[in-house]
């Protein structure tokens, strides 16, 4: 379900600060993000989205055909995979993500809380847009009810945000 918001949030074309629970908060695949700053029309397209995911959430394995993003690990435990390397990064850990390298993570602690900043070429709409088109708009900061995801419907909206799905999601954690 794609959702279209009429919300409007800071850009990069303004001086702003954001307090801690403010911002565009959308359940995204079965997740909180908060779009934190929009891309706009800023000439680099960077944006920041704050998440917060249970246990064992992962997105599939994928690659970023357009942006770079830097990871932040604000609270909680999470393992990122890139090809046969494996970092985990913990609370204040800092992790780039090069444009066109597939990955993938899992949230290991009961709940994780992280930043992406991405920035990168304009040919494709930018990750902030992305995650506004497949979540769906909410008032409050709070984590979702799980739901079935459709994974065609995700690889759609991937596709129409220069993100390839190259695979599933990473395996239930035992």
């Amino acid at each position: 379900m794609t959702n279209m918001t009429t919300t409007t949030f800071p850009t990069m074309r303004q001086l702003v600060e954001i307090p801690s629970g403010d911002g565009a908060h959308h359940h995204f695949l079965n997740h909180l993000a908060t779009v934190k700053v929009g891309a706009g029309d800023s000439v680099s397209g960077m944006n920041a989205v704050e998440f917060t995911a249970p246990k064992g959430f992962g997105p599939p394995l994928h690659v970023h055909r357009e942006e770079d993003e830097l990871m932040y690990v604000v609270d909680g435990t999470i393992r990122l995979e890139f090809g046969d390397d494996v970092v985990r990064a913990q609370a204040g850990s800092m992790v780039s993500l090069p444009c066109g390298i597939p990955h993938t993570f899992q949230v290991e602690s009961d709940t994780a809380r992280f930043v992406t900043i991405a920035s990168g070429r304009r040919s494709e709409p930018s990750f902030d847009r992305f995650v506004t088109a497949l979540g769906t708009e909410i008032a409050d900061e709070q984590l979702p009810a799980p739901i079935e995801i459709d994974p065609g419907h995700v690889a759609a909206v991937c596709a129409d945000h220069g993100i390839e799905v190259l695979g599933p999601p990473p395996a239930p954690l035992g």
